[in-house]
């Protein structure tokens, strides 16, 4: 048996690092950083803080943003488990300039101003999707994932381009509503994250065995000139391909 460094994932290491430094370009989470820091007008936001002259500084709603953003894309619609991932996740850290917005600070924040928040968000996702920065993140309705074919998802009549729109105003509702009800919920942190780890592992399990016994009972199929047609794993009957079908 051959011998290998041991690799222990479950510890802790202090790290000099950068945070702007973690927001690599080319990601989402550089994205939505990007934006929200420089193109965005976060001024809707400032109208229901009070503390010009009294009172402690408050979370910039770019933080919030930010951080609430990214938790949506990886399947996080839960306040308290938001506020761990910037105690422990060097991304959420990175996005949150290491700081740690309670809780009940994330959850007024959503509950308290879902329309704009909607209506910004919006405006990132559509940025996002016309780079093809959406395809790896879970922004989903119905389990289907957005194309990040942006050269193909960006063609068409102005209807189609309006059909997307209204598509990724539904994900955003989506996730702000699952949001609300999580919190509502009060499940703790803790819970929130080994029900979606256990979730996330299930369908790991689901696609490495669908994909295994399909490799395991069928064949190659063969087309004209003897070329390979490929295969879908739903109905091997027909040569078109759906990709998505591995994500059922």
């Amino acid at each position: 048996m051959p011998k290998f460094i041991p690799a222990n994932y479950n510890q802790t290491s202090m790290v000099v690092i950068n945070y702007e430094d973690q927001l690599q370009a080319g990601t989402f989470e550089h994205a939505i950083h990007y934006l929200i820091e420089h193109k965005l007008d976060l001024s809707v936001f400032y109208p229901k803080y009070k503390n010009d002259e009294n009172g402690r500084p408050a979370y910039d709603p770019a933080v919030l943003l930010k951080i609430i953003l990214f938790a949506y894309s990886k399947g996080i619609t839960s306040s308290r488990e938001i506020q761990w991932c910037c105690e422990t996740n060097i991304i959420f850290k990175a996005l949150s300039c290491d700081s740690v917005p309670h809780f009940t600070t994330i959850a007024a924040f959503i509950s308290g101003r879902q329309r704009e928040i909607e209506h910004l968000f919006e405006q990132v996702l559509l940025v996002c999707h016309q780079q093809g920065l959406l395809g790896n993140e879970l922004f989903a309705i119905d389990g289907c994932k957005m194309s990040s074919n942006a050269a193909k998802e960006w063609s068409g009549t102005f209807k189609e381009l309006e059909q997307k729109r209204a598509k990724i105003k539904r994900q955003i509702r989506h996730y702000l509503n699952k949001h609300q009800t999580e919190d509502n919920e009060e499940s703790t942190a803790d819970d929130a994250q080994q029900q979606r780890h256990e979730q996330m592992i299930a369908t790991l399990n689901k696609a490495h065995d669908k994909i295994d016994k399909f490799l395991k009972t069928n064949e190659p199929r063969q087309g004209r000139r003897n070329n390979e047609v490929k295969s879908n794993i739903t109905d091997n009957q027909s040569a078109k391909v759906n990709l998505l079908l591995l994500q059922n």
